[in-house]
């Protein structure tokens, strides 16, 4: 089944070239069934290349979904268009009132403030907290995971000594959790950070389960005990060429960049990257939609907080 987008989304031309079922709300609205509603909080500066990235992971299922793209008051975003944003996009108070499924809140380049310093903050925190009994279950990602970890749990941030950069091999700890279903023993990932988690506070907290990690990158995926919230450390929705285009733009520029471990053959910055994380990227995001929000949210969405309630003993 596909994603639902709008005709004039710029995602759907790009996904359309490559095959992926997409589908328009005139055709949904005459499918017998109730599509999963999705939001999607995208905090990334390049926003048109994020949307791009993440419909083309949750359109990899057979669930139709249909997308609400959520945007920041509180900043003004000077790398995507007024008119892309006014045409796409919705403000937290617009959705404030609504329900959703699920909810994906992406990461962004503002790592190195404090959490406190982001000028849209405390708007984030009040979708923080208006998504624990408005949204089904959420999925954090990179900043967006820590972010999340900082405003439920109280789990900070540390600087690294070197920007953790490059794809990076992973272990799962726990194969029975359904997130990691179907996964191989280890698996790969792209990290593109200066900060991390400390691995420790989040494995001693009573409400979060570490599902894996890396003995470079530390922590990747962890869960609360529920399973309503995902957070996601990595960025398994880069494309093929994210990491390069980061490099180069750097390199171009004379700052200190290294070239990411594990991504160009033998180190190799001239040659073309090799992809080995696109797999556990569709099994991730297919896993979620399937196991943690489709077969758990009501029907009803009126119903979510009786549900929530219920699933408060329940782990997966």
């Amino acid at each position: 089944m596909p994603v639902n987008v709008p005709r004039a989304l710029p995602a759907r031309r790009t996904l359309e070239s490559e095959n992926v079922f997409v589908m328009s709300s005139e055709r949904a609205g005459h499918q017998d069934i109730r599509p999963l509603r999705i939001a999607i909080v995208n905090l990334m500066p390049t926003k048109i290349v994020t949307e791009t990235q993440l419909l083309r992971l949750l359109a990899n299922s057979p669930l139709q979904v249909e997308i609400t793209l959520v945007r920041m008051c509180s900043h003004e975003s000077r790398n995507t268009s007024t008119e892309h944003l006014d045409t796409f996009y919705r403000t937290f108070e617009q959705i404030r009132d609504e329900r959703f499924d699920g909810l994906v809140i992406t990461g962004a380049p503002v790592e190195k403030l404090p959490f406190e310093a982001v000028d849209y903050w405390d708007e984030l925190c009040a979708i923080l907290d208006w998504s624990a009994d408005h949204v089904y279950s959420t999925m954090h990602v990179c900043w967006g995971a820590q972010a999340g970890l900082y405003r439920h749990y109280d789990i900070g941030k540390v600087e690294l000594p070197d920007k953790m950069f490059g794809v990076f091999e992973h272990r799962v700890l726990d194969p029975r959790a359904r997130i990691v279903s179907g996964y191989d023993e280890t698996f790969t990932a792209p990290h593109s950070r200066h900060t991390g988690t400390p691995l420790e506070e989040v494995q001693a907290h009573p409400q979060l389960q570490v599902l894996a990690t890396s003995e470079t990158a530390g922590l990747y995926l962890a869960q609360s005990r529920d399973g309503r919230q995902l957070f996601v450390t990595g960025h398994p929705e880069y494309e093929a060429d994210t990491l390069a285009l980061e490099y180069h733009r750097d390199a171009s520029k004379g700052l200190p960049i290294e070239v990411p471990v594990g991504y160009f053959p033998d180190d190799d910055p001239t040659q073309p990257p090799r992809v080995t994380w696109r797999s556990h990227a569709f099994l991730l995001y297919a896993n979620w939609l399937n196991y943690y929000v489709y077969q758990r949210t009501p029907y009803d969405l009126a119903e979510m907080q009786r549900a929530a309630r219920r699933a408060d003993s329940y782990v997966i």
